[in-house]
């Protein structure tokens, strides 16, 4: 019998999502940065076939936005929903929802914001420079949750040469 319940899943599911965010730190990031990576994000995607929206954003400017064939204006909200989480938390949109899942509760009905303007599903990276902190966030949305993220999450590997 397994003693690994939903809860140690869910915690080696944070963990996991804890360690991509300090392995991918950025040295600096300007404009130009949030273009290019903006960039590697789409081709991506299209590489893919996959029918998202990216954004990158440094502080509450959104530097890059790209919103490809497939996609509708629900994936816009979507990924101002999933920025709002990275901005308020300094964490992933899919780590702050593995956490709120490692207690068992949802992020919906546990933290108290409103879902309409929040959303702790994945597919937003918080972009942190080294010894400065959370400078911004770049998001996708248009896949699942977990290929949301994960898209992002090599997008930033390859931007970081990794």
């Amino acid at each position: 019998m397994s003693t690994a319940g939903p809860t140690a899943n869910a915690n080696d599911e944070v963990s996991r999502l804890e360690a991509d965010e300090r392995r991918l730190v950025l040295d600096r990031f300007d404009h130009d940065d949030a273009w290019r990576l903006g960039v590697l994000l789409t081709d991506l995607a299209r590489e893919r076939g996959a029918a998202v929206t990216v954004a990158v954003h440094h502080g509450p400017q959104r530097l890059f936005h790209c919103a490809l064939p497939g996609t509708s204006a629900d994936n816009d909200a979507w990924v101002d929903r999933k920025c709002r989480v990275v901005s308020r938390y300094a964490a992933s949109s899919f780590l702050v929802g593995a956490r709120f899942r490692a207690k068992g509760r949802t992020f919906e009905d546990a933290s108290r914001l409103d879902p309409d303007r929040y959303a702790a599903h994945g597919g937003a990276f918080p972009l942190r420079v080294r010894d400065t902190g959370v400078v911004g966030a770049v998001a996708v949305s248009g896949l699942s949750q977990a290929e949301d993220h994960a898209l992002v999450v090599e997008a930033l590997e390859r931007f970081l040469g990794r």
